[in-house]
């Protein structure tokens, strides 16, 4: 997810390797809490919590949850695969946003399109556990709703290189580290910077906005098992957008800017059936 790292939601993802066995499908309830910028760029953060059921299903085709909220894998192999993903991202007030004061409300948004994930390398060492580096690429198409009505904001393009690691710690501490630069089309740069006539104040000048680079995401997560049954996660990211396509807007205010999230992963039910892949 490009727009809001905060809501790329990676609790349910225990960071399991190629041959691990896991349950099928499990259940269980999800608490988390993050804190990111309103939008890309943004000078002003807001905090989100969300306590919610949660369901895995690890099936050859469908699988729910675990890194996305769906994916439909069309291949699956032992290198590479392909999928259809969705994931999504929070709204924002204008009305608590300076910048924004004014200006229409930045809607929930959600992203779907195919991904192609590679594996580059596995990696196993002598008391850390094991690792695996990843190449996924990645193309969705960007909606934005205020849960009635919907609007196509454009299409992004977001490779991703990813690295796990499960052992880092312990046994089952797991290390997430991912670097993905995003390009996005205009209608998506327009969403977040574009200023028409109606909404140009004596602070906030008119202003199109172009397609193009959009910013580059470092994102640093680790999990452990606080219980046989309760997995806790910690997650930090730095998004990094100088010399993105519209640095010179007037809603474009900090070059750099940080997400924190934290929250809990608790199983309560789970199958007693086994299956290995990712």
């Amino acid at each position: 997810m490009i727009v809001a790292s905060s809501a790329n939601i990676k609790a349910q993802e225990e960071i399991s390797l190629e041959d691990d066995l896991r349950p099928v499908w499990e259940a269980g309830i999800f608490a988390a809490a993050f804190n990111s910028p309103e939008y890309p760029a943004a000078d002003q953060s807001q905090t989100n919590v969300i306590p919610s059921p949660y369901f895995i299903y690890r099936g050859k085709t469908l699988r729910i949850g675990e890194g996305s909220i769906a994916r439909a894998v069309a291949i699956d192999k032992s290198w590479y695969e392909l999928d259809l993903s969705l994931s999504g991202s929070f709204g924002a007030n204008s009305d608590d946003n300076i910048a924004r004061e004014g200006m229409p409300d930045l809607d929930f948004i959600f992203e779907l399109g195919p991904q192609l994930k590679m594996r580059l390398a596995k990696i196993e060492f002598a008391e850390h556990g094991k690792g695996e580096l990843f190449l996924n690429l990645q193309t969705r198409s960007v909606f934005s709703t205020d849960f009635s009505g919907m609007d196509h904001r454009g299409y992004v393009f977001q490779p991703e290189f990813k690295y796990l690691q499960r052992g880092w710690l312990s046994e089952k501490t797991a290390l997430s580290i991912s670097l993905s630069p995003t390009w996005a089309t205009e209608k998506l740069h327009d969403y977040f910077y574009q200023v028409d006539q109606d909404f140009v104040t004596e602070q906030r000048q008119l202003f199109d906005a172009k397609g193009g680079y959009f910013g580059t995401r470092l994102l640093l997560s680790v999990s452990f098992n606080a219980t046989q049954d309760i997995r806790v996660f910690l997650g930090s990211s730095a998004s990094m957008h100088g010399g993105a396509a519209n640095e010179n807007s007037p809603l474009f205010l900090e070059q750099n800017t940080f997400s924190f999230s934290a929250g809990m992963v608790w199983r309560l039910w789970e199958s007693d059936e086994r299956v290995a892949g990712r």
